[in-house]
């Protein structure tokens, strides 16, 4: 059994009603289905600047009462660490917040479901893109 740690922009395609990962999400059981501490605080974040989003608001808080939020721990902070150092050595880039959410499912043995090319594009880690 896999498990999969859903990037930000995944959830947000998902809100947005998105086929391929609404599809996705219904073909495995939600006990499958993680998020990372980074990525709930992106999604607060993203609902502190619009306060009027009722709807939105209602959306997001509903995901996240559905599926396990996982700590961001020094096992993600090892992960991370190395990880990032390992790739700039060799020039490749992802922002603070991308690499701690990679690293995080890494860390974890997940696979990271995200939209973002450059966190698609990560040699040898697991990941998968569900849009469509």
């Amino acid at each position: 059994m896999s498990t999969y740690l859903l990037d930000t922009n995944t959830i947000s395609l998902l809100l947005r009603g998105n086929q391929g990962v609404v599809k996705r999400l219904q073909k495995r059981p939600l006990s499958e289905m993680y998020v990372s501490a980074v990525t709930e605080g992106e999604l607060l974040f993203g609902l502190a600047r619009r306060p009027q989003a009722r709807a939105l608001h209602q959306a997001v808080s509903a995901f996240l009462q559905r599926v396990q939020v996982l700590p961001w721990d020094s096992a993600c902070a090892a992960v991370y660490g190395q990880e990032r150092a390992l790739f700039q050595s060799k020039g490749l880039t992802l922002s603070a917040l991308d690499m701690m959410i990679a690293s995080h499912a890494k860390a974890v043995d997940a696979v990271l479901v995200s939209h973002d090319q450059a966190m698609l594009n990560l040699p040898g880690w697991k990941t998968q893109d569900w849009f469509v």
